[in-house]
């Protein structure tokens, strides 16, 4: 059994939301370096216009391809989905849904206009792309062969525990995300097409920031492993899933926290 092809993602198709920063970068910059054939996507267009020109400057022979779009916008969403069509007609190997954002504030201050902007790019267009790109997915898999199409989401460990900030509908939002991943593998197993989560602890990313500058020791003390997650683990984790290593992992929740979930306080 030869372990270089049984974790090669060579010239597979990915098309990663949230691309430009944080975890999606990182998890960007995983397929890149791996010779995967990689698409951004992100509403922050410099943003995406840097990392493609850090990316590509890192793996000049596998340039990704960078597709600004506001997901909170159902047009949007089928705009990038119609691109990725036009320029992949025999579709896409693996999605990853990243793109994700948080709201914290207190139970008596808590806006409602917060659940509608988290719920909806955090869980409800993470439905809508894997609904579009299906038959993009559909086109690239191989049914029976162990190698099916993939769809990735990036959950959180906050949707498996309370957390003991106050993130009501970043939370609720990640759990809905979870059941829904196992919902859509369920349905979309018998067409070639996997759907797990990477439950993500603490990264080094923007959403983190404030947090980790106030508690990223004691988060670090109370880990089992002494640290926060680093870009070769959500990397190392979404390049297993992609790979023929990872073709009958379906339905999934795997917790990509070092052991934290099982001990914090916080």
């Amino acid at each position: 059994m030869d372990t270089s092809q049984l974790f090669d993602v060579a010239d597979k198709v990915v098309l990663v939301t949230g691309g430009a920063k944080g975890i999606g970068a990182m998890i960007a910059q995983g397929f890149v370096a791996n010779h995967a054939k990689v698409y951004l996507t992100g509403r922050d267009a410099a943003a995406i216009t840097a990392a493609v020109k850090a990316l590509s400057a890192s793996n000049p022979r596998h340039t990704p391809v960078g597709l600004p779009a506001n997901l909170q916008s159902l047009d949007e969403c089928r705009r990038l989905v119609d691109a990725v069509a036009q320029r992949e007609p025999n579709g896409i190997h693996v999605l990853v849904n990243n793109a994700g954002a948080t709201w914290g504030a207190d139970i008596d201050s808590y806006p409602d206009e917060a659940w509608s902007k988290v719920l909806t790019l955090n869980l409800h267009r993470a439905f809508t792309l894997t609904q579009l790109t299906l038959p993009l997915l559909e086109k690239a898999a191989r049914p029976g062969s162990g190698d099916p199409a993939r769809v990735i989401h990036i959950g959180s460990i906050d949707g498996l525990r309370v957390p003991a900030l106050s993130s009501f509908a970043y939370s609720a939002s990640k759990a809905g995300l979870h059941h829904l991943s196992r919902h859509l593998a369920r349905e979309l197993g018998p067409r070639g097409v996997t759907s797990n989560v990477l439950a993500c602890g603490p990264f080094e990313t923007r959403m983190m920031k404030a947090t980790l500058e106030t508690m990223g020791d004691a988060i670090r003390e109370q880990n089992p492993l002494g640290r926060i997650g680093a870009p070769e683990d959500v990397a190392g984790a979404s390049l297993f899933l992609a790979s023929r290593a990872g073709g009958f992992v379906n339905g999934a929740v795997i917790r990509l926290d070092g052991g934290l979930s099982l001990v914090s306080k916080m």
